[in-house]
Parts: structure tokens; sequence; C-alpha cells
């Protein structure tokens, strides 16, 4: 066989002299020909690599959002409109932040994960924590709203699959002083309560929730409020709260023209910026959320009532020389005068008698039917959410409208309340009050007559004559012509009126002689400022609202008068 070979080759190099060049050039041409392929087939395997890397990164980022065990935290979210004061200081914005959240497919050791995140947030939940990390899901949230701060140190970590999202987290620049106004916003910054959750029910939310909300700045929400007026409000009501060691106390400052609310106030109240204990029992809204026996403030309706319906003027008189006895109840006066009394008598001496005397002669369906058109039967429309609906006896006998006409049997809201009142002093015209802002002229295409002009006046001759001459002279303020009633109201235990137990109110208008702004104040079981005195809204409910005025007026553009006559003038239309 070599033999053969060896020959074979012979021949050929006997035929061509160059069969050896022939020979290596096909050897040159065969190597190079298998360096192409394997340099292809290179190429190939690596476009393999990463093409299976890229598909999987991308399936891994679609589980991600397809798994997430909270909606919305795919996205960042958009911002909320701020919502301003009447003179434009901000009450409510947004600002950024950040919130922490794991990737828990990527986390490499669960334990130290939740040890290193310990050591800057101290609070977090171990527990949860490391079963969230163990999960195997695509997408946790740790910790929402984290500060700059934590999220800096968290960084310095180097934790593999932890990472952040920028978020919107609303604050509050005033703290507690509007807190019930404005309310509230969820982790996800949804308005959950006051006017941050109008804001969202105007169709906001719809839009956020369809993703056509966007981030960009929105025209913000002018409110009613005079947030100086507020301060003052917030201010007085907690340091009434402490002098008279009460339970709670609330305040509204109410435009008696236009319905528009300049302040308001509930107290107990809390930080929307750490919301922590807004939901306790006693941080109620009791301005408008919560329903009370007003007490003596009635009595300024129930006097509205007699001299509106013709069948009472200024001048009758009623018998008051001895209590009034209804089946088992007996109706006395608190400071009784043992004699017939004058309606601005009646009216003064707060008598419970005289005032039973009036309601009677108007009689029960008569009673309910101005009340019902005054307001204080039915529920208030505001812009705010939290608006409970007054109550009133099933079935209204003498004796409801007997007790009804000084203040016990009817319950209703202390801004419920104030809104009636602006029209008992404003000419007659019941509006219902605004916390956004109103002209005159929509005032008015808004209103509702519902007393004479005659009846107004002679009630706001009332109002100046018992801050003058009653039980309202703690709220006089020099210069600014303040009239009003006062309300003390014994309070409901376990169906039983308890003497010692007070609802205390003060009812207020000035300037009285034409009444621009409402004030009402309430105070929840105040006790004794010092041994040997009573508790009477006209020893804590009235030098409160009067604080309130002198402070306020000013801010308000209420100028003060001095120098002629302010006494009480009853003017005939």
């Amino acid at each position: 066989m070599i033999g053969w070979l060896r020959r074979l080759g012979g021949r050929s190099k006997g035929r061509d002299g160059a069969g050896n060049d022939i020979v290596m050039e096909g050897a040159r041409k065969a190597t190079g020909g298998r360096a192409r392929n394997r340099v292809v087939m290179t190429m190939a395997v690596f476009f393999a690599i990463y093409g299976t890397i890229s598909g999987r990164l991308a399936y891994l980022g679609l589980q991600d959002v397809e798994e997430s065990r909270y909606p919305g935290a795919d996205r960042v979210l958009a911002s909320r409109p701020d919502i301003v004061d009447r003179n434009g200081l901000v009450l409510a914005t947004d600002i950024k932040s950040a919130s922490l959240f794991a990737e828990p497919r990527r986390i490499v050791d669960a334990d130290e994960a939740v040890e290193l995140l310990s050591t800057v947030l101290p609070s977090l939940d171990y527990e949860q924590t490391y079963r969230k990390l163990k999960s195997g899901s695509g997408f946790a949230w740790l910790k929402r709203e984290i500060t700059p701060k934590q999220q800096n140190e968290i960084m310095q970590l180097g934790i593999p699959g932890i990472g952040f999202r920028p978020e919107k987290k609303r604050f509050y620049p005033g703290g507690a002083t509007a807190a019930h106004i404005l309310g509230l916003v969820n982790i996800d910054n949804q308005g959950i309560a006051g006017m941050e959750k109008w804001v969202d029910d105007q169709g906001y939310a719809d839009l956020r929730e369809v993703g056509l909300a966007s981030d960009s700045e929105l025209e913000p929400v002018r409110l009613s409020i005079d947030l100086r007026v507020q301060h003052v409000l917030h201010d007085e009501l907690s340091g009434a709260m402490e002098r008279y060691k009460a339970l709670a106390a609330g305040g509204v400052v109410l435009n008696a023209r236009t319905g528009e609310v300049m302040a308001m106030a509930s107290m107990p109240d809390f930080d929307p910026n750490n919301p922590y204990n807004a939901l306790e029992k006693d941080r109620l809204n009791r301005m408008s959320a919560g329903v009370y026996e007003m007490g003596s403030t009635f009595k300024s309706f129930t006097t509205a009532m007699a001299l509106d319906s013709g069948l009472v003027s200024m001048d009758d008189k009623f018998d008051a020389t001895r209590p009034i006895r209804i089946a088992r109840y007996t109706i006395r006066d608190f400071h009784g005068k043992g004699r017939w009394l004058t309606v601005p008598e009646i009216f003064i001496y707060s008598s419970n008698i005289g005032t039973a005397k009036m309601a009677d002669t108007v009689g029960i369906e008569g009673h309910r039917a101005f009340l019902k058109r005054i307001g204080l039967l039915t529920r208030m429309h505001t812009e705010l959410p939290e608006v409970a609906t007054p109550t009133e006896p099933a079935e209204w006998k003498k004796i409801n409208s007997i007790t009804i006409s000084f203040g016990h049997g009817v319950a209703t809201t202390p801004l419920q309340t104030a809104m009636s009142a602006a029209a008992v002093v404003n000419g007659g015209h019941l509006i219902q009050p605004t916390f956004l802002t109103r002209t005159q002229e929509d005032a008015a295409e808004k209103s509702v007559r519902v007393l004479k002009e005659s009846t107004s006046a002679a009630m706001r001759y009332l109002f100046r004559l018992n801050v003058e001459k009653g039980s309202g002279r703690r709220a006089a303020v020099p210069g600014y012509f303040v009239g009003g009633k006062t309300g003390t109201a014994e309070k409901v235990v376990n169906g039983r009126y308890v003497h010692n137990k007070r609802f205390n109110a003060f009812l207020a208008a000035f300037p009285a002689d034409k009444p621009e702004y409402v004030v009402l104040v309430v105070i929840d079981e105040p006790k004794p400022e010092r041994e040997g005195i009573g508790a009477t809204a006209g020893l804590n409910a009235a030098p409160t609202v009067r604080n309130i005025i002198s402070r306020a007026a000013p801010l308000l553009g209420v100028k003060p008068e001095f120098g002629h006559e302010s006494e009480a003038l009853l003017v005939s239309n």
C-alpha cells in the first residue's frame, strides 16, 4: 500500500512539476474554511447566551408587575392638588418621598438582609419582613415613606434585591391647626377624610384610577378658611380646654352673609402628618359629625319662631311665677324671677318657663315646622363628608315641644346651629355653609328666606341686650358691638340628665347691629375655674368667644368703633 502511494506520488510529479504546490494550496483552503466556521459558531453561541439572558430579564420584569402584591406599586403616584386658604397660604401639599421595596427572588440571605435593615429601621417587624423576603415573589413593600437619611443609609448597606421607588407624601405645614377640615390621605396618597376626600370625590380619584391624573402641577383648591383666624380659634380652644379641664371643645367662625366657614376646630384633634390617633373616639369632629342637645342657645330659635308667627310681640308678657308641671315632669327656671316676664326678659334671664309658654302659643306642629324650615331637623349640606343627621322625637307631644323650646330633646350639630343662627341675624336668609370661597352674589342665589326682616332685627336687638345685661356679659368686646346667647345643657348619661355634667355653648354675632360673622363655641364637661363658682356657659364659653373675637376681628377686617352709644336699639320695620 505504501509503495502504491509512493508510485502515485511519483507519477503525479512526473506529469506536472507543480504537483507539490497544488497539494499545499488545497490544505490552506481547507484550514481557512474551518477557521471561519469556528468564528461563526462562536458568535452564534454568544448571541444565543445573551438572547437567553435578555429574554429571562424581560420575563422576570413582567413577572414582577403581575405578581406585585400591592396595587399600584409598579407606578409613581400622581400629584394631588395643593389645598390653600382664602389668601393663598398652603394648607396641604405634596412632597417627594421614597419607599423601600424588595425583590425576594434576588435576596441571597434573608436573615442577614433583615438584620442589616433593622440597624437603620429599628421599628421594622422582623418576622413579617423575613417572611416577605423568603416568599420568592417578584415584589414586596418593606417600608413606605422613609426619610432621605434612611434611604441613604440603606443604600450604603449594599443589600442585593433591595431598592427604592419615588412616591408622593402629603405634608400639612400647619400640623393639627386645621386637621378636621383638611382631613387625611392614606398611604397611597388617596383622600379618606375631610376636604382631601372631597377633592377625590370630585373626580380626581377616578382619573387616578384610569391613569389620567398626571404628575404635573395642578390648580390649587382654594378654601374659605382664613389660616390666621383658624390659628386664633385653635389656640383659644386649646387654652379653654386646659383652663376649664374640659373633655373637649369646638368652635366655628362663620360668615353670616355668605355662609363661608372662616375657621372651624374640634378638640382633641390630631396631626395629619402623623395621624396615629386620628381614629380614636375622642378625636371625632364634634362640629359637624357629632350631634348634641344645644341647651339654651335653642331659645334663640324659639323666640324667633314666636315673633315670626305674629302670635307674640316684644311687648307681650308670660307668667313665670311658678314651675310648669306636665305629666310627671316639672319645668323650672335656673334663676327664677317668680313673676311675669316680657319677651326680652325671658331671653336675657334665659327663662325655661317663659320660653316654653311662647312655644305653646305657636303649637306643636308649628314648632316642628319652624325648626325644619330653619334647617335644624334635616341633614346639613356642605362639602365636608363628615356631617351627622340631627335627631328628634319620633312623635312630637306637648312635653317634647316644651323641652325642645329650651334645647332638650333635639340633637343637632354645632355647625348646623351656627348656620341657623346666621339666618336669625342676617335678615332671615338661610345659607348652607361652605368650605370653599363664595361671593355674596352666589350666596344670595343659594339662600332661602326663612324669617321676616323685622324678626331678624328684633333678634339682633335681643342678642345685643343679652351681652349688655344678661347671661352673655362676659362675651363683650370693647368696640365690636357683640351680641349672643348662652347655652348650658345637662348631659344625658344612661338615659338620665346629670346636673353636674354639662355641654356648654355660647352663640355670638358681631357687629350686632349688622352682623358679618357668627361665632359659636362649645365646651364639653368644663369644670369650675376655681372653688366656689359654677361652670355655666356664661363663665367659660362666653369668655372664650370674647377672646376669639378680640383677636380675630381685626384679621377679618372688622374695624372697632368707639366714642358712640353702643346700647341695643330696637329698630321697627
